[in-house]
């Protein structure tokens, strides 16, 4: 079976990191959209953290975005960028994308940079919703890439982090606890 891989390649084109998506999205939408990613792919097994000359950067793709304990544990651990090269379906994006990205970048103070594909995909009926994003560690869309496909740039202020994670501090304040 394949994997689906997300490769970070630096300025000279090497790869420099690659993560291999834990989460498989295995699921029923409606009685007319469901998928079974499993079926072709098997599952990665390690969260990556890449340490580069600009930031670490915690690498995730598309149905990750779901558990947010991933997203914690890269920042805990010392990312500042998380990426998340994503194919939501028009159904799931046009509910969930703009929030799931949002959220991940508060809980984690860290900049989320998430590509999107967009449109129909041939010999199917499957359509993505598109709208790659970069939220700053706020909260705050500072791109979004609407349907069109494209190539987005946007400069990134890595003192953002260190000032959300100190105006609201969840990722040390985060206490343990037990249900009864």
């Amino acid at each position: 079976r394949y994997v689906n891989r997300s490769i970070l390649i630096n300025s000279n084109g090497g790869i420099v990191a690659w993560y291999d998506k834990i989460h498989m999205f295995d699921v029923t939408i409606s009685d007319t959209e469901s998928y079974q990613e499993s079926k072709h792919y098997q599952q990665g097994k390690h969260a990556v953290l890449a340490q580069t000359p600009w930031a670490n950067i915690g690498l995730t793709i598309c149905y990750d975005l779901r558990f947010a304990g991933l997203y914690r544990t890269l920042a805990k651990s010392g990312a500042q960028i998380l990426t998340a090269p994503a194919a939501f379906t028009c159904s799931t994006g046009k509910a969930h994308w703009h929030t799931l990205i949002k959220s991940r970048a508060i809980e984690t103070g860290c900049f989320l940079i998430a590509s999107a594909q967009t449109g129909e995909h041939p010999g199917s009926n499957r359509k993505t919703y598109g709208h790659s994003l970069i939220v700053n560690p706020w909260g705050e869309v500072i791109l979004d890439g609407g349907k069109l496909p494209g190539l987005f740039f946007a400069k990134l202020d890595l003192r953002e982090v260190k000032s959300a994670r100190n105006r609201i501090p969840s990722l040390s304040d985060n206490s343990e606890f037990k249900i009864r």
